[in-house]
């Protein structure tokens, strides 16, 4: 089959291989391994990847090869090269499939260890906007609460949410210990639904200084307004993701 294996080293229990048959360049086939094992674990933040001379000699690769496939992974900001350090896995992209949950518990699932930080909470007086969505009258009473999620340290999305006031209890403290979505559920609030887009644009300059992202940098955006069971609006959303950090996960069906 022309494959060569690496089975020791700081990457050697990932049962690193390549494949020369294979029409996929062997950068790609090592960059996609190494990905995934960062996905999955195998390889978490701090993890040193070794000395690519090392790597390339114990898969029989080249060393511009491997220094491609791991400059793929810097670019997607899952690696960085430290002086005096080597390559060290940073984090793994955060994958969130297109359904009704919650960040926190997406994140928590996938074993990224979210944190909170609650930046704004109080009552406000709803926007035209603000209460199209919630299907309430403009300048009724609103709970806006403003939270930077972060995993592993890091930020990765700021998230501006408004939700009818008197709905819940939403006291600073419980905001960061937990998602807003099991909030909801430990009140007895069954959720159904949910409308949403996702758009994308650049960040201003508030928000790079916040999620830690040049001025300018590609930010996804999302805006939800989600419903319980008897069809009363219980949340409307405006977030921000780092597209460095971030991805939204489709399935696509066919319709015949």
């Amino acid at each position: 089959m022309g494959v060569t294996s690496a089975t020791t080293g700081s990457t050697g229990s990932l049962g690193l291989s390549v494949d020369r048959s294979s029409p996929v360049p062997l950068y790609y086939q090592l960059a996609r391994q190494l990905e995934s094992a960062i996905e999955h674990g195998a390889l978490g933040p701090g993890s040193l990847l070794g000395n690519e001379i090392e790597l390339a000699g114990r898969l029989g690769l080249s060393r511009p090869t491997v220094r491609q496939a791991i400059q793929s992974l810097v670019d997607k900001g899952l690696l960085v090269r430290r002086r005096g350090v080597g390559t060290q896995v940073v984090h793994s992209q955060v994958k969130r499939p297109l359904e009704l949950s919650s960040l926190y518990d997406d994140l928590e699932a996938a074993g990224q260890q979210p944190t909170t930080r609650v930046l704004l909470s109080e009552l406000r007086t709803a926007s035209a906007e603000v209460a199209a969505a919630l299907g309430i009258a403009e300048g009724a009473d609103v709970h806006l609460f403003e939270r930077l999620r972060l995993t592993h340290a890091q930020p990765v999305a700021f998230l501006s949410n408004y939700v009818p006031a008197g709905l819940l209890n939403l006291d600073t403290e419980r905001l960061e210990s937990t998602g807003l979505y099991r909030m909801m559920r430990n009140a007895g609030i069954t959720l159904h639904s949910a409308h949403q887009s996702v758009g994308a644009r650049l960040a201003t300059p508030e928000e790079a200084e916040r999620l830690d992202e040049p001025e300018g940098a590609a930010l996804l955006t999302m805006q939800r307004t989600a419903y319980d069971d008897t069809g009363r609006a219980v949340e409307y959303g405006t977030h921000v993701y780092r597209a460095s950090r971030y991805s939204f996960d489709f399935q696509l069906l066919v319709r015949n």
